[in-house]
């Protein structure tokens, strides 16, 4: 049984997704997710739910039962939340025996200057220390990250941020979510570190050239101090503790922290990344 964690979300359904078309039978597959109710399309499909609670521990255990592979699947929220939340998962795993627990972290977790990196760090050692057998995928940035909102920015002519002129080795979200399942299907990837990154970096000047060439409308990229990008992202409704999180990130991409290119997301996948030009094009096709 391979059981994937936040399976509601979109990259856990994208994991499961892979599975499925990997020819994992659906019996063989179990979500575990805090809304059982949000995962009844995949119940419709043979696909096992179980309720899994990161901050009910107790039902993370039955959650996990049986599991000869378990990716768990970071949560979402504040930094200090998070790593109690990871920490119950990994003990939980350990008390019903998965087989193989895969934990999905940050590039260059244990080096990166990127505040969310403490989340990562203090997750992956709640990891090793379960003693089972693991796996971890340090996902570098989704280009989601920054085309989920081009629509937006092609209608003001502008993207911004404060990320300079560093450059981004992004890839797709769906990239990140196949070489999870590439991995939970494998068979020798039991130790492994991958440190998942695109083929190609680019920047946010760069980005809004590729915008403007396939928008047909001119688009520029607006560098701001971090203060008046935490304003206004604040002013668009975004909670104080994910501000923090994205111009943190900006301010290190500026610095080169998101820049290197490292090859495993490709050979996991056997192609090359998504390139940047692609995602633009979805994107803007909505």
């Amino acid at each position: 049984m391979i059981v994937i964690t936040g399976a509601t979300g979109q990259y856990g359904r994208l994991v499961v997704e892979n599975l499925l078309e990997r020819g994992v039978p659906a019996a063989d597959i179990a979500v575990a997710v805090r809304t059982p109710a949000r995962a009844a399309d995949l119940a419709g499909r043979g696909v096992t739910v179980r309720e899994a609670d990161y901050d009910r521990p107790d039902t993370l255990v039955p959650a996990f039962a049986g599991a000869d592979r378990l990716l768990l699947v970071s949560a979402n929220g504040p930094d200090d939340l998070r790593i109690a939340q990871h920490r119950a998962a990994a003990a939980a795993a350990k008390e019903a025996g998965v087989g193989l627990l895969a934990y999905t972290s940050l590039f260059d977790a244990a080096r990166s200057p990127l505040s969310l990196a403490r989340v990562h760090r203090a997750s992956e050692e709640a990891v090793t220390a379960t003693g089972l057998p693991s796996v971890l995928l340090r996902n570098g940035w989704y280009t989601e990250n920054y085309t989920a909102a081009l629509a937006g920015a092609v209608e003001r002519g502008a993207i911004v941020g404060s990320a300079g002129r560093g450059r981004i080795a992004s890839a797709a979200r769906a990239d990140f979510a196949e070489a999870a399942a590439v991995v939970l299907t494998g068979d020798d990837h039991v130790g492994k570190v991958y440190e998942l990154t695109g083929d190609t970096a680019w920047s946010l000047p760069e980005l809004a050239a590729e915008v403007s060439l396939q928008s047909g409308r001119e688009v520029v990229y607006t560098d701001l101090p971090a203060d008046r990008y935490a304003e206004i992202l604040l002013g668009a409704g975004l909670p104080g503790f994910l501000v923090e999180t994205i111009v943190d990130a900006d301010v290190h991409v500026s610095r080169g922290a998101l820049e290197p290119v490292t090859g495993d997301l490709a050979a996991l996948l056997g192609r090359p990344a998504t390139p940047l030009a692609t995602s633009v094009g979805i994107a803007l096709k909505g």
